[in-house]
């Protein structure tokens, strides 16, 4: 929370020097190949703010100082006919990173998508506030730190729930999970999943349990008023996922974890934990959490029985 704060903090009315070198100093700590281009003399910077040398993806950063969408849209087809010019043939993919904390504008967005037909198949992206906040996430502690130029004081506190973008969920499954009809059984989709992922005991169970009352969840997210919800914490929840399965072989320590991502970690109400099991099957079922099985894989007992 105090890591939001301050980025949001900083970004705002931040000028655009000191925004290119936050995304310099980002995307330097995220990954090695990143090449952090400087101006010099008259070259400039020939079209590229930065490279990403592995990806073939060039980065043009901008942190507008006025609401003028003219002068935005203009920096965009500048940044980009400057980056065919001088680099023609050296990059696959143009990122526009873009200083807004309220996401990509409606003209900027047409603007992209335009250009994106036009050069196909080079291909052309956004970088906005939840691209950022997401990769930001993804720093270890000290990383964090460094980057945001401050101490993040991180202490063991028991606290109730720790996820609050699933509060106004959680309520609504504890409601309904008592009155709608559970499915019957486990769809046939994720029985290979469960047994690829060597997914017993308590662990399978609990997931089974979820899946029953999963479809909850997609109706819940159909029915609000923001369509990209769901999307937003698929993604915080797959950042967090790969971040606790780098550290742990255990599923049955990653399943905890997942669950404590959702409560807390204070002792939550059975009511809870049931509705934290229907919230992680959901995602199960829509491959952001567990990995799928490769193509035409089987265990060992279905193949033996002809399955």
């Amino acid at each position: 929370m105090l890591a939001q704060l301050t980025l949001r903090t900083q970004l705002t009315n931040m000028p655009g020097e000191r925004f290119e070198q936050l995304i310099h100093h980002l995307l330097s700590l995220l990954h090695p190949d990143f090449v952090a281009v400087r101006t010099h003399g008259n070259l400039g910077d020939m079209g590229a703010d930065g490279l990403l040398l592995w990806e073939r993806e060039l980065w043009a950063c901008y942190s507008p100082q006025t609401e003028d969408m003219s002068k935005v849209k203009a920096k965009f087809r500048s940044d980009l006919d400057k980056a065919l010019e001088k680099r023609p043939g050296s990059f696959d993919t143009f990122r526009f990173a873009i200083n807004d904390l309220k996401g990509v504008h409606p003209e900027l967005s047409v603007l992209m998508a335009e250009a994106q037909e036009k050069l196909r198949p080079l291909r052309v992206l956004s970088y906005s506030w939840h691209h950022l906040w997401n990769d930001v996430m993804r720093l270890d502690q000290m990383a964090a730190e460094d980057l945001l130029g401050c101490e993040l004081p991180i202490q063991a506190k028991t606290y109730g729930l720790g996820l609050t973008d699933l509060e106004a969920l959680l309520a609504r499954l504890g409601d309904q999970r008592q009155t709608v009809e559970p499915l019957t059984a486990i769809p046939d989709v994720n029985k290979y999943k469960l047994e690829w992922n060597r997914l017993t005991g308590d662990v399978r169970d609990a997931l089974i349990q979820g899946i029953r009352h999963s479809p909850l969840v997609e109706a819940y997210y159909a029915g609000i008023a923001a369509p990209d919800e769901g999307d937003q914490v698929a993604q915080g929840f797959r950042v967090y996922y790969d971040q606790t399965r780098s550290k742990t072989d255990s599923q049955e320590k990653l399943w905890t974890a997942l669950q404590e991502y959702i409560l807390g970690n204070a002792n939550p109400s059975l009511s809870s934990m049931y509705c934290a099991w229907i919230v992680i099957a959901y995602f199960f079922q829509r491959c952001d959490v567990f990995d799928v099985p490769p193509d035409g894989w089987m265990p060992d007992e279905a193949v033996g029985s002809g399955a």
